[in-house]
């Protein structure tokens, strides 16, 4: 049965700083017409470029999803594409007034509700959802890593993480996706770093807005700051993977994961939309 899209009813806005970059960002999220896709506005730069987020722009997977266009670029997006995703919303343009939106809690839930709070308007226009229709695949040979999506009924993700630290070690989950499932079970899991790489990462100019409000961190002692959820790393991988996925559109299959992260994902989301043109 043909769905109509949708789009916000109302902007909303929120004012952080950015993960990596450390700087103060203001984002509003605003109604955009149908068939706009995301896309987002670099509202700091002359004459507002406009960058689709769409898997062909992907420029950079490194700590984060980049995506680039007009010679502008955006970079760790994966959250909010993860909470629009989860909202099934079809439209929408993303204003910031940086090269990074800002980390809010480190998950995707700060951006869902925020998303949520401002309602939803039906188009006069038909949703193209992506019905995954056959196998697609992706893996990393060196490292036996993959990505894969299935024809299934609904929007379902299975990821296993396999972290060699101790305290971490293998973790799975297994999701039929919906709203409320993504608000309770998924939306809450933050950003996992280890103490020792944080340094490291810092000289890279990575990380600079990271702290114990929007990153669990650990070292071999034990996590620094308390969990949401005991397996809370291949949850915050599921909504990296729910965010990278939406560069393709919105989906309906399954969706099969074993240590995967965006270069994986994005990947994925390139093949599933270069077949679907």
């Amino acid at each position: 049965m043909l769905q109509h899209q949708v789009t916000l009813a109302q902007p909303v806005s929120y004012t952080g700083i950015g993960l990596h970059s450390g700087q103060e960002v203001h984002a509003r999220f605003c109604p955009a017409p149908a068939d706009t896709g995301i896309v987002i506005v670099r509202t700091d730069l002359p004459e507002r470029p406009q960058i689709r987020a769409q898997a062909a722009n992907v420029t950079s997977t490194l700590r984060a999803t980049t995506v680039e266009e007009h010679g502008c670029k955006v970079f760790t997006i994966e959250h909010f594409m993860s909470a629009l995703h989860a909202l099934r919303i079809d439209n929408c343009y993303v204003e910031l007034d940086a090269e990074e939106p800002p980390v809010a809690d480190g998950a995707s839930l700060t951006y869902f509700r925020l998303l949520q709070s401002a309602g939803m308007a039906e188009l006069d226009a038909n949703r193209h959802e992506i019905v995954i229709d056959r196998v697609y695949r992706i893996d990393d040979e060196k490292t036996g890593r993959f990505v894969m999506a299935l024809p299934y009924d609904g929007f379902r993700v299975s990821f296993t993480s396999i972290n060699p630290h101790k305290l971490i070690g293998i973790q799975y989950e297994d999701f039929h996706i919906d709203a409320a499932t993504y608000e309770r079970e998924i939306a809450p899991a933050r950003t996992i770093a280890y103490e020792q790489e944080i340094e490291q990462l810092r000289q890279m100019g990575l990380g600079l807005g990271g702290s114990l409000d929007n990153v669990i961190i650990y070292n071999d002692e034990g996590w620094i700051n308390p969990l949401h959820f005991a397996d809370e790393l291949v949850r915050h991988k599921i909504v990296d993977l729910i965010g990278d996925l939406r560069l393709a559109g919105l989906m309906r299959g399954h969706f099969i994961a074993a240590a995967s992260g965006h270069a994986l994902n994005t990947q994925l989301a390139k093949q599933i939309a270069a077949a679907h043109l």
